[in-house]
């Protein structure tokens, strides 16, 4: 079986601006609908729970709108895996109940999402943009099977043409072992992913992007931590994409830590304020203390976790490579490492 090499030429750099969708709790009909017009869904974060008093409130006693720090975990993976580079998206939102984060509190499931253009790619050679200087893959969604009649249908006959069914791929291990990376090799075949449709010839259809390496940091209350972007990239800034202070777990942060002081882990304040202070900066020193971003929950020893990107300073804010692949055998997928010299 041979390789499909895939390389990346000029990118679609397109500003993009979030949405975002709420849907209330408690009515089975209500529907949580992302959708693009002829993009493709990129979620950027959720929250199914309650963050302020006033969403969602609309004939609700005070006693269920008081509690504003109420969060799910896990619900942002769920979003990404069920709807990350489709057209649209749809999801009840009582598919969380099963899990109560807090009780007796009037919950919502919010989302915020943007809409990013895909370019069909073929083989083509990279070029030498600095776009792409320590870029990594990561894959948003993918079908194994068949959406049309055309595509990869070059000397088919007709009956390995007429089934239009396709299998989502988006959770498949191999696929996530592509995220991070800066090449990839995957193949598209029966062996590797099932056979949706027995006797159709079938393509891999992925959205990925190749973007800067999320990295996460993380600082002890009453602690300060200096985060700056990579040496071997020079000229690269601090773009911070969350920031939470408070505590998801026993461990973290827990050095001679009484019991007591560990025990809540549903504790959580998200915050803008690390942003803020440290976007496109290349250096940026955070201090974690409730004097800081407030006290989340009083007597718990917490901590600040962020995830940020370096980005090289030629890249907008909100601009995005997205490519939407067919392949039909396999891809070869390397996001560029400018070398010295190249392109002299």
């Amino acid at each position: 079986m041979c390789c499909f090499h895939v390389y990346l030429v000029r990118p679609c750099l397109v500003f993009v601006c979030p949405e975002k969708v709420t849907t209330c709790d408690g009515n089975e009909a209500s529907v949580h609908r992302l959708s693009c017009d002829v993009t493709v869904i990129s979620v950027e974060s959720t929250l199914y729970g309650r963050s302020d008093s006033e969403t969602c409130s609309t004939g609700r006693p005070a006693e269920q709108l008081s509690n504003t720090e109420c969060s799910l975990q896990g619900t942002l993976e769920i979003l990404k895996s069920r709807c990350n580079g489709k057209r649209v998206c749809e999801l009840n939102a009582n598919v969380f109940q099963s899990s109560d984060p807090c009780p007796g509190t009037h919950k919502y499931l919010e989302t915020t999402f943007t809409c990013l253009p895909a370019c069909e790619s073929c083989v083509h050679e990279i070029n030498d943009d600095d776009i792409y200087v320590g870029q990594v893959i990561t894959i948003h969604g993918g079908d194994y099977g068949r959406h049309d009649q055309t595509t990869c249908s070059y000397k088919r006959p007709a009956s390995q043409l007429e089934n239009i069914l396709t299998l989502p791929v988006a959770s498949c291990p191999i696929l996530h072992s592509c995220n991070g990376q800066k090449s990839c090799t995957i193949y598209a075949s029966n062996s590797v992913f099932g056979d949706p449709c027995v006797g159709t010839y079938k393509y891999l259809e992925l959205a990925y992007t190749c973007e800067c390496k999320c990295l996460k940091g993380r600082v002890c209350e009453l602690n300060a931590n200096v985060f700056q972007s990579s040496a071997a990239y020079p000229g690269q800034i601090i773009v911070v994409h969350s920031a939470d202070y408070g505590r998801h777990d026993r461990t973290t942060c827990s050095y001679k830590r009484p019991a007591s002081q560990l025990q809540n882990v549903y504790c959580s304040r998200p915050t803008k304020k690390v942003a803020e202070s440290c976007n496109g900066r290349n250096s940026c020193t955070i201090y974690a203390s409730n004097s800081v971003f407030g006290d989340p929950c009083h007597g718990t020893y917490k901590y600040l976790e962020l995830i940020y990107t370096c980005q090289c300073k030629c890249l907008k804010r909100g601009c995005f490579t997205f490519i939407l692949l067919r392949l039909t055998v396999g891809f070869h997928h390397m996001c560029k490492k400018k070398t010295p010299g190249a392109g002299k």
